[in-house]
């Protein structure tokens, strides 16, 4: 009995940490909307308000993306789906989310290293917080809102025949255009991260 008892407080503390406080909800949605009316251009025609109600009726995703927001991500409303109601947050930080740098792509990468470790993997920190890492075609439409990693660079999803072969793809913009390019998989750079989206 003493260890179901440990397994179901090990449970409920999980559930706890992905709850915020008031002070960080109230906080999280001051510095959301402040991004979104000073970013027009990127969801024009939307509605804070409605916006708003959506997250409020969704308390786990406010905690993804106080994730986002942790991890220096900037999230902010780029998409909204008028069939589902459900609004689209992506990362919009100008370069690659500082708290989420240093990381090879999976953790069948992060296995694969002898020495040398990163922490983590992009893929496994995306599902600890609740997120989609952007695919190429998600990441080119982004950067059609702005110029997006300019100094830097984001992992993106790997299609699996590339990955099986122990290949990932990441992106950057230079020179004015996105680029795709290619690295093992087991890589990790101090000036790459990934870049998420989450819908609402």
């Amino acid at each position: 009995m003493p260890a179901q008892k440990t397994r179901k407080t090990q449970t409920r503390d999980v559930e706890i940490r992905k709850e915020l406080s008031p002070e960080q909800r109230e906080e999280l949605l001051r510095t959301l909307r402040a991004r979104f009316e000073k970013n027009m251009n990127r969801h024009k025609g939307l509605e804070w308000a409605k916006v708003q109600a959506r997250l409020e009726a969704n308390p786990e995703k406010l905690w993804s993306l106080h994730e986002m927001e942790r991890t220096d991500g900037e999230p902010d409303v780029v998409g909204h789906d008028k069939k589902t109601g459900e609004y689209t947050f992506c990362d919009c930080s100008a370069e690659s989310p500082k708290g989420r740098r240093s990381v090879c792509y999976d953790r069948e990468a992060l296995e694969a290293r002898k020495e040398h470790k990163p922490k983590t993997s992009a893929l496994e920190m995306a599902t600890g917080m609740g997120i989609e890492i952007l695919s190429e075609e998600q990441y080119r439409e982004l950067q059609a809102l702005g110029d997006f990693d300019t100094k830097t660079s984001s992992w993106v999803k790997t299609p699996s025949d590339i990955r099986a072969l122990g290949g990932a793809l990441f992106c950057d913009r230079r020179y004015g255009h996105v680029f795709t390019y290619h690295n093992g998989a087991e890589s990790y750079y101090a000036a790459r991260a990934f870049r998420g989206s989450l819908k609402v």
